[in-house]
Formats: structure tokens, sequence, C-alpha cells
């Protein structure tokens, strides 16, 4: 019993389900999609693990929370917070780096340094050691002073101090110990060491997180410690190795967007009167009519024709829908993509079947004639692109504008852009800002938004929600 006169085991409990519901709750935060029966199948599932198992708590978690693999990152990371692995009240200022180092607050550098290079070089499964080491690390090395009776913690000074890229020269001629070097014996070496290298800076990262988690609490350090998942990172945010990451995203729905806009053209019209077969069936009901047959409808892909705003404004959102549009020549029977700053030209040469991607973008930046004054101005780039490429834009044609709308106070061409939407099939744009930032400042999305349907796409899950919406 507690002083309270409380079952301790109750206390416990109380404290496991405010953690949990702690947890659940700073998943959904972070962008993972957990609903109400998955939480309350997660708090099932606990009832039948050893709680002790930390890592069977963790796979239990997993397996009842996690649906796909790239929000595993972000589920570790928070689970770490809310479940440590240890807490600094445990061992005090003093932890235990593992085997053959009892005092890591006493031992030299070279003496740590060594140490790192034993679990660096280990081929088996070191895991508990090398997260020992870590906090230990961290204790020694992580704490900076902010002022008076505080302190933060850091990674960079702890990977500065024992500096394990440092080790890879010595660790191979140790591994390799005479053997031929450039052979395979040494690519797996490397491998193997890279790979403990980036497990020992994770660990490191985990145990600074804690330690911050601890003095900040959990859910201040949270909702600055997760990334949210690839298919919710805002396309104006996204880094290259984002975009390097999204191209995986892209086939996909370049292929549900062809098959959406290929339905709705289906359902959208009726084949023509098969005259011959109607006359032939009214014979029997003497001469009149009373069924009609049509012709079936010939297969059809649908033509599109991308406008892509790649001003700076929108620079990362426009490498995206590039991406997008070279996996869209694969799906469609023709596809022109436009690209214009405050003049337009045609950027579909860039994208020829088996091009790079990369080098296709880079090419489009040098070479591609869409500025003159360096400032965007979409009413003079409707009016080129109605001048010059009219054309492309015709009752097959699917008529696809990407870009946040702000043209710098010019005049939006609003007559232009209406006689383009009548001419193709279907026309959408999509805007990678947020709808509460529509009509601020320089944006006429609403104008534009009258003659050509409008649709916020911020990532890729608000584009798939938009492909969807299609049908």
């Amino acid at each position: 019993m507690s002083e309270r006169g409380t079952p301790a085991g109750a206390t416990g409990g109380a404290r496991l389900l405010d953690r949990h519901v702690g947890f659940v709750h700073a998943l959904r935060e972070a962008g993972l999609p957990v609903s109400l029966a998955e939480g309350l199948d997660a708090a099932r599932a606990l009832e039948v693990i050893d709680l002790a198992e930390r890592e069977s708590l963790r796979a239990a978690y997993a397996a009842t929370l996690v649906k796909r693999p790239s929000h595993r990152p972000g589920f570790d990371t928070l689970f770490d917070l809310w479940f440590p692995a240890s807490t600094t009240g445990l061992y005090g200022s003093r932890p235990d780096s593992g085997p053959g180092l009892p005092d890591p607050q006493a031992a030299e550098l070279p003496e740590l340094r060594d140490r790192l290079a034993e679990l660096l070089a280990g081929a088996g499964d070191a895991t508990g050691e090398m997260n020992a080491f870590a906090r230990a690390m961290v204790e020694r090395f992580g704490r900076q002073p902010a002022g008076p009776g505080r302190q933060n913690w850091f990674s960079f000074p702890v990977m500065r101090a024992l500096s394990p890229e440092t080790l890879m020269a010595r660790l191979l001629a140790e591994i390799l110990a005479g053997q031929e070097r450039g052979g395979m014996a040494e690519k797996v070496a490397r491998q193997r060491i890279d790979r403990n290298i980036r497990r020992f800076e994770e660990a490191v990262s985990t145990d600074v997180r804690r330690r911050i988690a601890e003095e900040s609490g959990i859910e201040r350090i949270a909702r600055s410690a997760v990334r949210p998942p690839l298919e919710q990172l805002d396309f104006l945010r996204v880094t290259r190795a984002d975009l390097a990451r999204l191209r995986r995203e892209v086939h996909p729905l370049a292929r549900r967007l062809a098959a959406r806009l290929t339905v709705k053209h289906r359902l959208g019209h009726r084949g023509r009167l098969d005259f011959r077969r109607t006359v032939r069936a009214s014979l029997s009901t003497g001469g009149v009519p009373l069924t009609t047959y049509l012709k079936p409808r010939r297969p059809h892909k649908p033509e599109l024709v991308v406008l892509c705003d790649t001003s700076d404004s929108v620079a990362s959102f426009a490498h995206f829908t590039l991406l997008l549009t070279y996996a869209l020549r694969e799906q469609f029977t023709k596809v022109r993509a436009f690209g214009f700053v405050d003049t337009v030209d045609e950027i579909t040469r860039f994208f020829v079947p088996g091009a790079d991607v990369a080098e296709a973008m880079t090419r489009l930046t040098k070479e591609a004639d869409m500025v003159r004054f360096g400032r965007t101005n979409y009413g003079h780039a409707f009016e080129r692109f109605a001048e010059r490429y009219g054309d492309a834009v015709g009752p097959k044609t699917s008529l696809l504008i990407l870009g946040d709308a702000r043209s710098n106070y010019q005049p939006p061409a609003l007559e232009t852009l209406k006689r383009l939407s009548r001419q193709a099939r279907h026309s959408y744009w999509l805007n990678p800002e947020p709808v509460n930032q529509w009509d601020s400042g320089d944006s006429v999305a609403t104008a534009y938004g009258s003659v050509v349907p409008m649709y916020e796409c911020r990532n890729v899950a608000q584009l798939a929600a938009f492909i969807e919406d299609l049908a």
C-alpha cells in the first residue's frame, strides 16, 4: 500500500496508463495515423507481454500502431522518449559504459577511443554495450552550461571528442590483418564499421533527447524531435534528401491520377448512336425504336498539359511537381509540360524517357526560357502560353496548373485563363499554400479559383486525396 492507502500496483498501473495515453497522443501530433481503436488494441497487447522487457514493449506498440515502414523512425524516436532505456537517476553522475571500462569519468580520452574502437569493430549484437557507452559519453562530454543552475545537452561535443570516423583506418588495418586491400573483405569491413558508427551516433542522439526531456518535459522535446512522415512533409520545406525519397511515392500517384482522369472521361460522355443496330432492333416493334444502341467507346488515354510555377518561392514544390510530370509521361498518351516565372517555355524536352530526373532539372534551370525580369507574373505567363502554345489545350486535354497564385500585384489575365479552361476537357489547380493564406498579400487565389477549381496541395497525402476525389 502507498502512503495514502492506494495499492502500489494500482499506482503503477495508473502511471502506465498515463504514459500510454501520452505516447499515443504524441504519435498523432507527429503525424502518424493512430485511431482510437488502434490505441485500444495497443493497450490490450500490453496485458499479454512482459512489461519489464523493453523491446517486447516496443514490438507490441509497433505491431499495433505502425502502418508503414516510413513511419517507423518517428515511432522509435518517440518510444525512446516515452519509454527510455534508463533515467539519469539510475546511475547518477557516473554511468557504467560497459565491460572493460568501469569508470568512464576517470578514463583518459585515448582509453575511451580504444573502447569505442572495440564496439565499432564488433560483428555481433552489442547494442546494450554501445548504448551504455553512449550514455556515459553524453554524461561526460555532452553537458554545456546554460546559466546559473542550468545546463544544456548536445550530441556535437560527444562526436567531436571521440571522432569515430577517424578510427576507420586503424580498424581496417586490424580487421584485415595483412589481407589484400580493396577487395570484398575490405568492403564488408567498411560497411560494418559505417553501420556501427551510425548506431553509435543514434545512441548518443537518443540519450541527449532523453536528458532534455527529463529537464524540459517530454511533450516539448517530442514536438521538435520528430519530422512529419514523408507523405506529410510540406512541399515548400522539403530538402534534396526528401525529394530523393519522394521519388518512390511519385509513380503510384501518377498511375492513380491517370486512372482517375480516364474514368472521369469514360463516365462523362456516352458513346455515339449505333444507327444500324437501333433500326434493326426496331423491326421487331413495327419500326418503333423502343431501344437505342450505342457504339462502344474506344479505349482512351487522356492527354495532359502541366503549367508549373518554377519561381524561387515555390522551388521545392516545383521540383516535386516536375518529378510527378516525369512519372506521368508513362501514363498518358501525350504529356506536355510548361514552366514559367514571368514568361513561359515548354520544358517537355528535358524529360525524355530514360533521362535522369536530377540532371533534367539542372538543365531546365540553365536552359529554359522562363524568366524576363525575375518576378512571378501569372497574367503575363498565361497570355504568353495562350499566344505561343494555345493549340496544346484541346477537347481531350486535362489542364493541370501548379503554383501559389502570387502574381506580385500584376494583372491576373482571368479572361485568358477562362479561355484556356473552356478549351480543356478538365482543368485543375494545385496550390502549395495553406488555404488560410490564400488572398493574403499579392495572392489572387480566389479569383483564379473561380475559373479553375483550386485545391490545397501541400504534401503527398493531400495530393493523394485530390486524386481520390476526382472519381
